[in-house]
């Protein structure tokens, strides 16, 4: 016989065998191991409590050894506290879910609100007695008992790989009992990466609600400022950038749009600060001048064109000015330009006038969303592919995610890159000493480390490199652009 019970399971696909499991654990073989214990500012000998909204959150430390290290953080939520202090679900499709749900037993906005309160001074980036290890790379692995995934085991993948997590997912069936039940929304998931601590924790801040689409708290617009901060660095090249955002502010449409605009806001301003940059360049002697970025498309266009290449991609194409060029010229056949930003493929289509093309033209060219730190079959097939200042907005932890997408996965027999030569900045009399040409890059190099790093990854994927200055050249600093052209071996 069912009881009421586990007819309430079956209805919202609670597993019947999870019990109190809310439980973060956080582990790491970085020797000494027990430095974690200074990042996350709690002593492994202590176990500590603190207040949260509907309860408390223990921090205790099951192993603390030199060689591993382990802390966890367990959540104790009273579930009658919930529904007095009505911090419960809204009820509106089941009379009682107010009084039975999954709150006080998964993992949700409760741990990510315990995540920001129990470690603050980690997810800020501070440490008093290890400030070294704050900006480290470390081992680390975070386990989530029983977390709900709304969007399967595909979904929680497409969030959490691209930051460079490898992946452990494991299912919960509703009732070992009534295997006819099926399975549930719940995962234990475990998270393994060479990753900052303070973006690990920020990953989980945000991710976890966005894993269960819920929120037990109201929202107003300071969401969105906490979405920005803890997703600094990499919400804004995410392939999941629209469903995290979505998520995260529980698809309310006015926080929503207000995010996406602050986004795109962000994305445009870069690109004017480089426009502004580039118009100081002196006039090139043999031809009128043009802007930096116009001399960089023109001399990406060249190279593709001397490949042979019929099927191109444009990785990373932005507002699509190099895909105008390719739509321009015959010999490309098929072209495809993939990038990160919803908006900024929405501004190219209306500048390719894809809408009103004629039909043959129109087949030459797609545009998809996407993102370069993750594996994407339908970048497959193609002969050529350019990557226009782009790898200098992806977090130096990064490129090797971008190195397989591309010379592992995609792999076609001509990549283009530039990038921006750090040793012409002191021409720009705008930039001060040390500064970034514009806020959102993550690091800009000298001819002499763009050229080792293109040496490297040629290398381990059997390819040739030459490199070639993009701009006018100075004999103390080289050229504002630098090229690299990447050739398959047979």
């Amino acid at each position: 016989m069912i009881t009421k019970k586990q007819t309430f399971y079956h209805k919202f696909k609670v597993p019947i065998a999870i019990h109190n499991t809310m439980l973060l654990t956080i582990t790491t073989t970085h020797y000494p191991a027990t430095d974690l214990g200074y990042l996350l500012y709690k002593n492994p000998a202590k176990i500590q409590s603190v207040e949260i909204s509907g309860g408390k959150a223990h921090i205790f430390y099951p192993e603390a050894t030199e060689e591993r290290c382990t802390a966890a953080l367990l959540l104790d939520i009273d579930p009658v506290g919930l529904v007095r202090n009505n911090r419960s679900p809204a009820g509106e499709n089941f009379a009682l879910e107010h009084y039975v749900n999954d709150r006080p037993y998964v993992a949700s906005s409760f741990m990510a609100v315990a995540i920001a309160k129990a470690f603050a001074t980690a997810m800020n980036g501070t440490s008093k007695d290890r400030p070294q290890l704050v900006d480290m790379p470390l081992p680390l692995e975070a386990k989530l008992s029983v977390v709900p995934v709304r969007g399967g085991e595909a979904f929680l993948r497409r969030l959490f790989e691209p930051l460079g997590y490898q992946v452990t997912a494991q299912g919960h069936p509703l009732d070992e009992q009534f295997p006819e039940w099926g399975t549930s929304l719940y995962y234990t998931v475990i998270l393994q990466g060479q990753v900052r601590l303070r973006d690990l924790l920020s990953h989980l801040y945000v991710l976890i609600p966005v894993m269960d689409n819920d929120k037990h708290y109201w929202l107003g617009e300071s969401e969105i400022e906490k979405l920005l901060s803890k997703g600094e660095g990499w919400l804004r090249n995410h392939p999941e950038r629209d469903s995290i955002t979505r998520r995260y502010l529980k698809n309310l449409g006015r926080l929503t749009k207000q995010a996406f605009a602050i986004l795109d806001a962000t994305e445009a301003a870069a690109a004017e600060t480089e426009e502004e940059l580039s118009e100081e360049l002196p006039e090139i002697v043999t031809a009128k001048r043009h802007s930096l970025h116009q001399q960089r498309l023109e001399t990406t266009l060249d190279e593709l064109k001397k490949s042979g290449a019929k099927k191109v991609l444009d990785l990373g194409c932005g507002e699509g000015r190099l895909l105008q060029l390719l739509l321009a010229d015959s010999q490309f056949e098929q072209i495809l330009g993939m990038d990160v930003s919803h908006r900024s493929l929405e501004i190219a289509q209306d500048k390719l006038k894809l809408d009103r093309l004629p039909e043959k033209q129109a087949q030459r060219i797609k545009l998809i969303q996407g993102s370069l730190l993750y594996r994407d079959k339908r970048l497959a097939g193609f002969e050529a592919a350019a990557i226009v200042e782009v790898i200098e907005h992806l977090e130096p932890d990064r490129l090797a995610a971008f190195e397989r997408v591309v010379f592992q996965f995609a792999r076609p027999e001509t990549v283009v890159i530039t990038t921006p030569n750090v040793e012409y900045n002191r021409m720009f009399e705008t930039l001060t000493a040390g500064t970034f040409r514009h806020h959102d890059h993550r690091f800009e190099w000298t001819r002499s480390e763009f050229e080792a790093w293109s040496r490297e990854v040629a290398t381990r994927h059997s390819y040739t490199v030459r490199f070639r200055p993009v701009g006018p050249e100075e004999e103390a600093v080289g050229a504002p652009s630098q090229m690299a052209i990447f050739g398959r071996n047979v």
